[in-house]
């Protein structure tokens, strides 16, 4: 059975476009009784506490001296989230709080001049190159997070702290 190129090009027919999505959702539905069937059945009323404490654990252990807004990524890069506060007079970190840290940046929110001014600043707060330094994501926001290389989680957080108890000059 040979293919002919331009079948390929032309839009599927309404009636091929519904037969794929029903046979789709039949599959997903298939997917989901299966795996049903292989779980284990749920247990009713409270959960005891010994299996509460045995999960919580390993995750307190790792993190527990890091606020949540300083994750690990790979073990040489962290990703910091951020709340920037563009258009103040001096750049400074105003809080390290679980959930982001709080950095005034002294350039405007326009063009993406806050966004340099802030990578710089985080850059200079790190001790790294600016290299190091990039926008993961919130370009257009005020809710950022902020990826720093080559660095770990332990030096991040101790730079952070430093610089927020510091006063602006």
């Amino acid at each position: 059975m040979s293919i002919n190129p331009m079948d390929l090009l032309r839009k599927p027919t309404k009636q091929k476009h519904r037969k794929f999505h029903r046979l789709r959702k039949e599959a997903s539905f298939a997917g989901i009784k299966k795996e049903k069937k292989n779980m284990a059945p749920t247990k009713k009323g409270k959960k005891s506490n010994s299996a509460a404490s045995t999960t919580a654990k390993p995750t307190a252990d790792n993190t527990s001296s890091f606020p949540s807004c300083l994750r690990l990524l790979t073990p040489s890069s962290v990703a910091i989230t951020i709340h920037a506060k563009p258009g103040s007079k001096s750049a400074s970190i105003t809080d390290v709080s679980d959930d982001a840290v709080g950095v005034q940046i002294d350039a405007p929110a326009r063009d993406g001049e806050a966004n340099a001014a802030l990578l710089e600043y985080m850059s200079s707060v790190l001790g790294v190159k600016r290299r190091q330094v990039s926008l993961g994501s919130g370009s257009k926001s005020r809710d950022k997070v902020v990826i720093v290389e080559d660095m770990t989680q332990q030096r991040v957080f101790q730079a952070l702290s430093e610089a927020s108890t510091k006063k602006p000059t």
